[in-house]
């Protein structure tokens, strides 16, 4: 007993003396780094080159002093079609856009900065906050709403719900994705906030937060009304950000389903963006139509691994719609390609930390690292920097702590991202390092000064 309490005094006294030697370990390693890319992650190469996932098969070892992939990219432009101003694309259109789902850039526009009326597309921001709701454990698919008076009582595209009536998010969530349901909406609206006027304030914060201008919404459906507004660009990041919850396609993307299937009142739902169905590749996104709109639609569809975003504003019928959304995505398809050279999962680098509840952690680009081009592009060559700028604790998933850099073969800059957390890392307490220090003493891994 008395060895053992000498060495727990022991490992008190000792812990100051610790502790400074892993702060002036800590300043070490918060200097930036600037290093190739190392697949292997080996936290202790400060500066090593690696082998990228898309090899040249043509030559099975690559120089170790500079790695490089090959890629069909021509990443000096701005990746904007040379016909941007022709609107032959879209002649019957007021405003639309083409727009790259993972890179954001644009294809095609058309006045996309023109402030219009955008109907039930404005439902695309009630579905992001109800998407992120769910994913903040805040509610639940299977929660029930209770439909109120006021949101039976909205006219316009419906599910028909009566005061009073139960139905789970994940119904409601089909009503607003396929039948562009004023009453679901509503009724999701006062559920998550307890009145429109309050959802629409939450619906006006996300839409500021995504830096966009030329967008104010006066009602959570799209129903006109004087100052409510978007444009076509702002209409994209929006169905660009909705894309980022890939749930919505489970909804978006499917043609017909049921409501109320246990009762006698069964109701048939039927997509309204009829491309879901028609269109190779097409799962969404979200039709609209008002008299002040006239016919809107925010399209999406993939092929290989090229997702594409169209909106085409102001048309005149739905079948016009329909055919200019498609002649967008049509032209996107036919000339254009990307290259996922980095995906949000792949682990570009794991670092040490001190006095952590992990030892290690691995870094991750924050979205998907892609090069759109025309399919007519040459062949370019790549290589990645890595710079390291934080590792400071608590560190959350979504935190920023560095950056990647991709370079082509002249070592210009062409595409930066930011790197995050693959997990939540926190400071270690007093009694978790205590044990740390006992444990590192009685190993032989302490430091001292």
């Amino acid at each position: 007993m008395k060895k053992a309490f000498l060495l727990i005094m022991l490992s008190i006294l000792l812990i100051p003396c610790y502790v400074k030697a892993e702060e002036v370990n800590n300043n070490t390693e918060t200097q930036e780094e600037s290093i190739t890319e190392n697949n292997r992650t080996d936290s202790n190469e400060e500066s090593t080159d690696i082998e990228d996932n898309t090899k040249d098969e043509e030559n099975n070892t690559l120089n170790e002093d500079e790695n490089t992939t090959e890629n069909n990219s021509d990443t000096n432009e701005n990746t904007t079609s040379d016909n941007t101003t022709d609107t032959s694309l879209i002649p019957n259109a007021t405003a639309g856009i083409l727009m790259d789902a993972t890179t954001g850039e644009i294809i095609f526009e058309k006045n996309k900065d023109e402030q219009v009326a955008v109907a039930s597309m404005t439902k695309m921001v009630a579905q992001i906050i109800i998407l992120e709701q769910i994913e903040a454990g805040k509610i639940k698919w299977t929660d029930i709403v209770t439909a109120s008076a006021n949101a039976s009582g909205m006219g316009g595209s419906q599910i028909y719900l009566t005061t009073g009536e139960e139905m789970t998010v994940e119904d409601m969530m089909k009503g607003i994705s396929m039948a562009s349901a004023n009453d679901a909406t509503v009724a999701m609206a006062e559920f998550i906030a307890g009145t429109e006027v309050e959802f629409v304030e939450m619906m006006n914060k996300k839409v500021k937060e995504l830096g966009l201008k030329n967008t104010y919404f006066k009602n959570c459906t799209g129903l006109d009304e004087e100052g409510h507004y978007s444009s076509a660009y702002d209409m994209a990041i929006i169905a660009r950000e909705l894309l980022k919850h890939e749930k919505i396609l489970e909804f978006s993307g499917v043609y017909e389903d049921y409501l109320r299937e246990d009762t006698d009142n069964k109701f048939w739902l039927v997509n309204t963006n009829r491309l879901v169905r028609f269109y190779e590749g097409a799962d969404g996104l979200k039709t609209g139509h008002t008299d002040a709109a006239k016919y809107c639609l925010a399209a999406t569809a993939k092929r290989d691994d090229l997702r594409l975003i169209a909106i085409v504003l102001g048309e005149e019928n739905s079948q016009t719609r329909n055919s200019e959304a498609m002649s967008l995505l049509d032209y996107g398809f036919n000339n254009y390609k990307i290259e996922i050279l980095k995906t949000k999962d792949d682990i570009v680098k794991e670092i040490s930390l001190d006095k952590a509840t992990s030892s290690k952690i691995s870094l991750v680009p924050l979205n998907d690292i892609a090069i759109l081009s025309k399919k007519s592009a040459d062949t370019k060559k790549y290589t990645y920097d890595i710079k390291v700028t934080n590792n400071n604790l608590p560190l959350k998933i979504g935190d920023e702590v560095g950056k990647i850099i991709v370079k082509d073969s002249n070592n210009s800059k062409v595409k930066e991202e930011v790197l995050t957390v693959t997990e939540n890392v926190d400071k270690l307490n007093f009694l978790e390092l205590l044990g740390k220090t006992l444990t590192d003493m009685m190993v032989g891994n302490m430091n001292f000064v």
